[in-house]
């Protein structure tokens, strides 16, 4: 498919007698008809949705557009990019490791990488954007 049938319809395939276009699912939580059904959920997440902030039907079907648009296997849709970038670098980092980020940058972004990250180990190393590499430093193009 082309980028923009993609941007249309990647993400969703509706079934038989399903709506064309992927439906808007504005519920935060869902029915279920006991408290066991629901323990089953709790004690296998793939099982079925329970909560909207663990997975949503809409959100689902975007993530899966994003995945197909760039060519990746998954994509996550997070709330807002301050939780992107924190689940990015908890994804990677681990206590004692470091990452650079230039200086200029989003003041939610500082404190996260100043104070919050650097009480879980990880520390940010700072660099002007208009530093160069020096030419001991390896580095790829």
């Amino acid at each position: 498919m082309r980028d923009e049938t993609k941007c249309l319809h990647a993400g969703y395939t509706p079934k038989n007698t399903e709506p064309r276009v992927v439906p808007i699912v504005q519920s935060t939580t869902y029915v279920y008809d006991s408290t066991e059904d629901v323990a089953a959920v709790f004690d296998d997440p793939m099982k079925s949705l329970i909560y909207s902030r663990f997975g949503n039907p809409t959100v689902m079907a975007v993530e899966d557009k994003i995945a197909e648009l760039e060519g990746g296997v998954g994509a996550m849709c997070t709330t807002s990019g301050q939780a992107a970038v924190l689940l990015s670098l908890l994804n990677i980092c681990d206590a004692g490791d470091s990452f650079i980020s230039t200086t200029e940058i989003y003041g939610g972004s500082v404190n996260l990488f100043s104070y919050t990250l650097k009480r879980l180990g990880i520390e940010c190393i700072y660099i002007d954007k208009n530093a160069t590499l020096l030419p001991h430093i390896p580095h790829f193009s």
